[in-house]
């Protein structure tokens, strides 16, 4: 069978809404990490809870601990990439932070006792040269950016594995707003003493961050519905160049050619690695 082309468009659909919110979370600078979670969780859960209520399943779900441990988990990663995305460029915060799967693979090492292969090393490696490149040749980029950006990464590797360890005894929407409520209420306490009040076009943004990120889910959620994972998962690679063209146009951002040559590694070693893993699941 063909690649159906309908699930990489789906998937294009996806990477644009993520790049989106990228935007609008640097967008608005004048409000805190905090406050813009809290946004982004709470104009998501107006679009969960009516699916869960036609569903009718219980919001409560069956794996409390693992719902909450995954809640507590992704909350604290949306954090640190928010405060990332304040500090450094964006499309370099979104690249850190897409290096998840070495982290996902390390994690599901010790937790679940998967074996990582010889090959994946080279390919993890291969990834991290790139990061060592992209600092190397921009000395002003933020050390404590780069360090919550990564953090933000490898929190959601382990929320990967919290997720397969709950597996189907519980529906996605379930675990998606298990997620929402938590970081709504995290993001609502603490804002408290920085909260900015929104006024008029930044009521629309703010709005918006709940819907992108749930229109990118969505449409990500359908195409690996529709296409296998070795087709499907190397395309959310393709947020990092939109983000980076993103970046440069409405915020004047640049890069020093040896730190594309790093995203590019950085790319090429995670394509590699899920494609290598999608083969071996074939065989």
């Amino acid at each position: 069978m063909g690649i159906k082309w309908k699930a990489i468009r789906y998937m294009i659909f996806s990477m644009m809404a993520f790049a989106a919110m990228n935007f609008v979370v640097k967008y608005l600078e004048s409000y805190s990490a905090w406050q813009i979670a809290f946004f982004r969780a709470g104009g998501t859960l107006f679009i969960t809870v009516p699916i869960i209520l036609r569903k009718r399943i219980s919001i409560w779900g069956n794996e409390r601990k693992l719902l909450i441990a995954r809640a507590i988990v992704g909350t604290s990663s949306l954090l640190l990439y928010f405060l990332a995305i304040k500090m450094m460029p964006l499309g370099t915060c979104v690249t850190f932070r897409y290096m998840s799967p070495i982290f996902a693979a390390l994690f599901a090492l010790w937790i679940l006792r998967e074996e990582i292969l010889p090959l994946q090393w080279i390919f993890f490696f291969t990834s991290m040269a790139g990061v060592a490149l992209i600092k190397g040749f921009d000395p002003s980029l933020s050390i404590l950016g780069m360090t919550f950006a990564i953090i933000s990464g490898a929190l959601s590797g382990l929320v990967v594995v919290i997720i397969r360890k709950i597996g189907d005894r519980d529906d996605p929407v379930v675990i998606v707003n298990y997620f929402m409520m938590i970081c709504t209420i995290v993001g609502l306490l603490g804002s408290i003493n920085s909260w900015v009040q929104p006024a008029g076009i930044d009521w629309i943004m703010l709005g918006l961050l709940g819907f992108l990120g749930f229109l990118g889910q969505y449409f990500m959620t359908i195409a690996a519905q529709m296409e296998t994972t070795d087709v499907v998962a190397p395309m959310k690679y393709i947020e990092i160049p939109f983000t980076i063209l993103i970046g440069m146009t409405f915020f004047g951002e640049s890069y020093a050619w040896m730190s594309v040559v790093g995203f590019m590694l950085i790319i090429i070693g995670l394509i590699a690695n899920v494609i290598y893993k999608s083969k071996l699941m074939r065989n």
